[in-house]
């Protein structure tokens, strides 16, 4: 009869340790993904300009890297691609915020009539349903909602000491943002000799983790770019023929939405129809204005992207969701841009991790 090992609980520890980092290659990729992480949380608003800067250049090293494969010098090709994007720049700063703006202010200010409008209508739910609706349930909603909308008009309007203050960071942003895309994208190559001195020589697995994750990374943000130019333009354009009122603001509103997936369609539904129903009414205007809104929603999802992210990881919708909310919660809107991203850094790690078995790792 054979004693049974005994199992102490240091070696159920060294054994899940031995398997959680089963060579040297594991444990670099390990500390190299805790000291980025590290990295990003703490310093993540002071070092906002470079992370910006980043995401541009991963944008804008993607036209560059298309015509070095065409074989044009690359630092013409930076210059051009650069003043390309101070253009576009110029545009978003001069042209489009003051345009948004304006539609913002005036939207606000007719909150109030909105309100009145809309309690017009609700007033008449306790007359149509007596036994459900009750006058005084709906003035006491009426109230409530008059008084948010108002202190929410109040908040977006006031400009305190703590705003000036932002706009001046964001002063220095503009300023700053601009050199650290064009240095990123002159200095690429000797950046990233200078950043592998940093490393440890037995990289290999964490190269091949990267590389994938560059490539995605890339995709991704260009991909996103390019939906969010498009779906604003294709908005605008549906928005200022059928004459719905803050067509741009809405049409921006619709960009942006795709920013956060499966979420943001639903977000910029209220207001786009919101502003439909208090123009026109449920007349036929509000039907076209309805209809239209529903067939760029649906160009977007059944054609652009599969035809931008054809190439993109396969990420199950629920893990993009908790990436979304995890990242999120952390990173706020940064985290929930590169949710995606991030996601695919994960899923590329875990794809890699099993594949260690010894010392030596083939890229």
């Amino acid at each position: 009869m054979t004693t049974p090992p005994e199992f102490s609980q240091s070696n159920i520890f060294k054994d899940w340790f031995n398997h959680l980092l089963p060579n040297l290659q594991a444990a670099n990729l390990a500390i190299i993904l805790l000291a980025g992480f590290g990295l990003i949380y703490f310093l993540a608003e002071l070092l906002l300009p470079v992370f910006a800067a980043i995401v541009i250049a991963y944008l804008l090293e993607g036209v560059v890297s298309y015509a070095e494969k065409k074989e044009l010098p690359r630092l013409p090709c930076v210059l051009v691609v650069f003043s390309a994007f101070i253009a576009f720049l110029g545009f978003v700063l001069f042209v489009l915020i003051p345009m948004l703006y304006k539609q913002t202010i005036d939207l606000i200010e007719r909150i109030p009539s909105m309100i009145s409008t809309m309690q017009m209508k609700v007033m008449e739910l306790p007359e149509m349903y007596p036994n459900v609706v009750t006058e005084e349930q709906v003035m006491a909603l009426m109230q409530s909602l008059q008084t948010e909308m108002l202190q929410y008009g109040q908040d977006v309007l006031s400009v305190s000491a703590a705003s000036f203050v932002s706009v001046i960071t964001a002063v220095i942003f503009l300023v700053l943002l601009p050199v650290v895309v064009f240095f990123l994208l002159k200095d690429k190559t000797t950046i990233l000799v200078w950043f592998s001195r940093f490393l440890p020589e037995e990289r290999l697995l964490s190269m091949r983790v990267w590389k994938e994750v560059d490539i995605q990374i890339g995709r991704y943000i260009r991909g996103k770019f390019f939906e969010v130019l498009l779906l604003w333009l294709a908005s605008f354009i549906t928005f200022s023929l059928i004459g719905l009122h803050y067509s741009m603001l809405l049409a921006v509103f619709m960009g942006l939405s795709v920013i956060i997936p499966y979420v943001g369609a639903t977000l910029v539904t209220l207001p786009v129809l919101g502003v439909a129903l208090f123009q026109w009414g449920l007349g036929s205007e509000f039907i076209y204005a309805a209809t239209a809104y529903s067939i760029i929603q649906a160009i977007d999802g059944v054609v652009l992207v599969p035809l931008l992210f054809s190439e993109a990881v396969n990420i199950h919708p629920i893990a993009i969701i908790v990436a979304i909310l995890f990242f999120g919660g952390i990173w706020g809107m940064w985290g929930v841009f590169f949710a995606i991203p991030l996601a695919t850094v994960v899923q590329a790690v875990l794809t890699a991790w099993p594949k260690v078995k010894d010392q030596k790792v083939v890229l």
